[in-house]
């Protein structure tokens, strides 16, 4: 093992009203604060307590507005809210015909996806995928300002891609390179870190490789404030890795690597 190493007029006049209000509340949310200073008027969503069955949604590990300016707060409302709820929800229904399967974390249900019942297998994978991905999602970020990984992390990254800023630059790359929705990410195997995608929501976890970094590149992850400019989007992110916390998982899957 080698060591250091995404009513026809009046129904017509009532959307529009709607889009411009929505169009106004969006433009607002832009203007937001860019210092990290959690407002008591924007707490951390709250976990959605209309979901039933056994897997649930987490609250966000911090305020929604934690990571202005580089995603908007209104994006964080939507995405955690809506979108990885409806994965969890959807996760739900597909599992509830089957009882046994409620006492298995979404992680181990992804390893061993292939014993997955075949009438759920690509909800489990589509719905399982889009929990696991964006549950980790979550974790990952903090106002980093620049920041970059330190000491064993730091020194892995150095061997395999002979610098930060060559990292930087095919982490990147990648997450450009994803044709239409999916993911980019560092994961972590016998030979040290190495950068991939996936598709869609499929987790790397199905691969029986961990991830330890990922960047969303679903255009919900960024559409409100980005639009088109995922570049944009893509650059802005590495001033939102919790470098702290990527070195965490990489240390513990080090240390149980074969």
């Amino acid at each position: 093992m080698v060591s250091t190493w995404n009513e026809m007029k009046k129904t017509t006049m009532t959307r529009r009203d709607a889009i411009q209000r929505a169009g106004l509340a969006t433009a607002v949310c832009a203007f937001g604060s860019t210092i990290w200073q959690p407002r008591a008027q924007t707490p951390a969503v709250p976990a959605v307590t209309s979901l039933t069955g056994p897997f649930q949604l987490a609250p966000l590990p911090y305020p929604v507005d934690a990571l202005e300016p580089y995603v908007d707060a209104k994006t964080m409302e939507i995405h955690h809210g809506k979108h990885h709820a409806a994965y969890v929800q959807n996760l739900n229904k597909a599992v509830a015909e089957f009882p046994e399967l409620a006492g298995k974390t979404i992680e181990l249900l992804l390893k061993t996806l292939p014993t997955v019942p075949e009438k759920i297998r690509a909800a489990v994978r589509n719905h399982g995928g889009g929990h696991a991905n964006h549950t980790l999602f979550w974790s990952l970020l903090k106002r980093n300002e620049s920041g970059r990984p330190r000491a064993k992390l730091a020194k892995a990254i150095e061997s395999k891609f002979g610098s930060y800023d060559n990292f930087r630059q095919e982490f990147a790359k990648a997450a450009m390179g994803v044709f239409g929705s999916g993911w980019a990410w560092v994961t972590i195997d016998a030979d040290g870190p190495r950068i991939e995608t996936t598709p869609n929501q499929d987790s790397p976890l199905t691969a029986n490789r961990a991830p330890i970094l990922g960047i969303d590149v679903w255009e919900h992850a960024y559409y409100l404030k980005y639009q088109n400019r995922r570049a944009d989007y893509v650059a802005a992110f590495f001033n939102i890795i919790d470098w702290d916390r990527v070195a965490e998982l990489f240390e513990s899957q080090a240390a149980i690597l074969p």
